[in-house]
């Protein structure tokens, strides 16, 4: 689904005294909002004075925040960006844009269900697939994800054997 804003992070806390936050970011990896020039935070552009990854986490120096308790005062607060602002690779896509496409299988056309959700795991992010059964397929491409078509709303599957079957 072509989205105009993204949701790329979360102000979780402040990281020391200079009034710095520090920002979860949302599809799992810190450098990627070190990429981005403005965010939205409340509806309104922000441009960070500095933006660094520091673990697991992007740490922001925004304007107008000086110390802790204005950094502090950000806690909670959701980041957006404009999804123009920023390009992925090729066959890259943030999380909400998958959410609600079609699923298709590659082999037989047939219509498999809605992506309702995406969930992050060390080794891969595994896509959740409702329609007559709910089923997971794991997000590698070329094995399992054969296409993705965000102007059509549709992505096609390879579906292996046992896969959408409802068998304990």
């Amino acid at each position: 689904m072509k989205l105009e804003t993204i949701k790329v992070g979360r102000i979780v806390n402040a990281h020391g005294i200079r009034g710095e936050v520090r920002v979860q970011p949302r599809d799992g990896d810190p450098a990627l909002l070190t990429r981005c020039k403005t965010f939205l935070l409340d509806g309104s552009p922000v441009s960070p004075a500095a933006c660094r990854v520091h673990k697991s986490f992007a740490l922001m120096k925004f304007p107008g925040v000086e110390d802790m308790n204005a950094a502090l005062a950000l806690k909670g607060r959701d980041l957006y960006i404009r999804r123009e602002d920023l390009r992925l690779g090729e066959g890259e896509y943030f999380d909400d844009e998958l959410l609600g496409l079609d699923v298709y299988s590659a082999d037989s056309g047939e219509c498999l269900g809605e992506l309702v959700a995406v969930e992050s795991y060390p080794a891969h992010k595994l896509y959740t697939v409702r329609g007559q059964r709910e089923f997971l397929v794991p997000a590698v491409k070329d094995v399992f994800i054969q296409s993705v078509d965000l102007e059509d709303n549709r992505m096609e599957i390879h579906v292996w054997e046992g896969m959408t079957a409802d068998e304990n």
